[in-house]
């Protein structure tokens, strides 16, 4: 399993991005969650259990249901 980066931009394997704000714990039964935020629209924020979050899915050219995504400054050459 792939180790989450916080503030990392992750790809859906639907297409859209989310930018991974923490890891959060349910406070009824502690299971750790995911929250991420949506890089679209009102920017919403989300959470999903943890295993969940990098649940295999093979789709659209994805291994994982979320992926980490590599973002270069325009900086950069």
């Amino acid at each position: 399993m792939e180790k989450l980066k916080i503030k990392g931009i992750y790809r859906h394997f639907k297409g859209d991005l989310y930018l991974v704000e923490d890891i959060i714990y349910n406070s009824e039964t502690e299971e750790k969650m995911v929250a991420y935020r949506a890089l679209y629209g009102d920017n919403k924020l989300w959470c999903r259990p943890y295993d969940n979050f990098f649940e295999e899915v093979n789709k659209n050219g994805q291994k994982y249901r979320f992926e980490l995504q590599e973002v270069k400054s325009v900086k950069e050459k």
